[in-house]
């Protein structure tokens, strides 16, 4: 490898410093490749099952590798659909992709046939790499399904463990020809947008840009090479690529997953394994906190947790901060843009615990406010655009999107609403489909899930608009509550609100309690399933 040795990216001594520019040239099938030989008796990944020796995972990628290449060696295809859960076996597909030089478009495991057969079609992919059955669904009823839609499918590659078939027949390992491989600047992935609110659009991925955000995360976290990587965040999106894909091969650690998220195996997985670092959205560890069965607080070795992907709720984060004595850091940012501020270990509680951290220098951000930039010095406030190189190339055949994705010079936009203080540190009020505009008055929908997120018997909460012939919109919030609370009232959730001094804004109009919220792919609250479940529950009250 034409690189330092890996092992000496992070604090050995100074490689925090160094380790952007000395390893912004190696791919991740390098560093693979290298711990392989170097350490290959020792775990990569840990599931509930068991364990994937660095050895292993090479070999198996060698294997997806020879299932894509023509043995003739004529072209591969150029490109393929990865449909695998979020263990092992996902990021043995990627690595082999990569050294054959097939541009994978990458699926959370939790999507449908429907998100399958678009995906396919708009990455031109004729390749299916998956398992022979995801989250109960068989790989025989997915293709019968794609058929039905006119979604061609000319090969199967599946991955099981460590093992891979092609079409029905297992596939050895070969000699891998470096030449077919993806330099870290070229498109080698494509992962969808997290679908919350709409039919999801594919980011263009390289690797330069993923080795770079696990870099930053090793300076703010002050990340070492004796870590142990609890990675329980949808692996194909943004938070899941650096975390579970690109922060372990860095570090030659191993990184502990699983196929389906619950609480209590997550606490036990890291309690087992002496996790270090956790990487979660904040549904998961505010589920966490809530489990009786191992606690949180047998966390001995957690040193680090990294959440986001929505927002983070003060009070929970300043809990799990206090049960577990891990500082909790977070990254604002989006799949297209890569980060654009973060907070680190030596911030104070408020810097931490209530904003996205500070702009980071090298991502400049602007802010507009209607179409006008807004110039400080003091407080901005409105839509961020980020520019940068951590920031994606757009998204991958889709002109229109594109259009509204950057502006007229090159920025990307991101779709929330941002304050940004003097001292350069962000907070995010909303995003801008989560307006509710009630009588011509924003209402932020984040905003008001803050306040009833502090409510004791809530565990989960969405605000949406639903329509009004008046006002055009009134307040309505989706919550799950503990067991004993299912019969909470409106006029209960309203006067305990008013009670803590809430603006009557913030007051919702219209309370439904359901078992468990609807949630995307990528693991955050699915706004427009959160809408349409308002709206059939609605039409079928106006039908009694």
């Amino acid at each position: 490898m034409n690189a330092p040795d890996p092992a000496s990216a992070c604090k050995e001594p100074d490689g925090v410093a160094r380790l952007p520019d000395e390893f912004a040239d190696v791919s991740v099938s390098e560093m693979v490749r290298h711990w392989a030989g170097t350490r290959g008796d020792e775990p990569a990944y840990i599931d509930p099952e068991g364990a994937t020796t660095w050895s292993e995972y090479d070999r198996a990628a060698d294997r997806v590798y020879a299932a894509l290449v023509p043995a003739d060696g004529s072209a591969a295809p150029p490109a393929a659909a990865l449909y695998l859960p979020d263990t092992a076996e996902f990021h043995v597909a990627l690595v082999g992709a990569y050294r054959a030089g097939v541009r994978v478009a990458a699926l959370g495991s939790r999507s449908g046939p429907t998100e399958v057969a678009h995906v396919m079609s708009t990455a031109g992919a004729r390749v299916l790499v998956t398992a022979s059955q995801v989250r109960g669904t068989e790989v025989d009823d997915l293709l019968s399904d794609l058929a039905e839609r006119d979604v061609p499918v000319e090969k199967v590659v599946l991955v099981e463990g460590t093992e891979v078939t092609s079409n029905g027949s297992p596939v050895s390992a070969v000699s891998v020809d470096t030449e077919r491989a993806f330099s870290v600047d070229e498109i080698s992935m494509l992962n969808s947008t997290s679908g919350t609110t709409g039919r999801p659009k594919l980011v263009t991925q390289t690797q330069r840009r993923w080795v770079a955000f696990a870099a930053l995360a090793c300076r703010n976290g002050e990340l070492s090479t004796v870590e142990t990587v609890a990675a329980f965040v949808p692996a194909p999106f943004g938070f899941g690529l650096w975390t579970s894909h690109f922060l372990p091969a860095l570090l030659g650690r191993p990184a502990l997953v699983m196929e389906r998220f619950t609480a209590s195996m997550a606490i036990a997985m890291m309690r087992d394994h002496h996790a270090t670092v956790l990487a979660c959205v904040s549904t998961q560890f505010r589920m966490m906190l809530h489990s009786e069965q191992p606690q949180l607080a047998e966390l001995t070795t957690l040193r680090v947790m990294f959440t986001g992907g929505e927002a983070v709720p003060y009070s929970e984060a300043k809990r799990f901060e206090e049960v577990t004595g891990a500082r909790s850091l977070q990254f604002y940012g989006s799949n297209e843009t890569g980060a654009a501020s973060a907070t680190s270990l030596h911030d104070d509680d408020e810097t931490r615990l209530a904003t996205g951290g500070f702009l980071l220098p090298e991502m400049h951000v602007r802010v507009f406010d209607g179409g006008r930039e807004v110039a400080g010095p003091g407080l901005r406030r409105g839509q961020p655009a980020v520019r940068g190189p951590l920031m994606s190339k757009g998204y991958w055949n889709n002109d229109a999107a594109n259009a509204e994705l950057y502006t007229d010079d090159g920025w990307i936009l991101l779709g929330d609403v941002v304050e940004v203080d003097e001292s350069d540190r962000l907070r995010v009020v909303g995003r801008l489909a989560d307006l509710i505009i009630r009588g011509g008055k924003n209402i932020s929908a984040v905003e008001v899930e803050d306040h009833i997120r502090e409510h004791p018997s809530v565990t989960m909460v969405a605000a949406v608009g639903v329509p009004d012939p008046i006002f055009g919109e009134r307040l309505c919030v989706v919550v799950s509550v503990r067991a004993g609370a299912e019969n909470m009232t409106l006029r209960d959730l309203t006067d305990w609100l008013r009670s803590r001094g809430a603006t009557r804004e913030y007051l919702p109009e219209r309370l439904v309690i359901v078992d468990a919220l609807p949630t995307a792919p990528g693991g955050k609250i699915a706004k427009g399933e959160v809408r349409k479940l308002v709206e059939d529950e609605s039409a079928e009250q106006e039908g009694r």
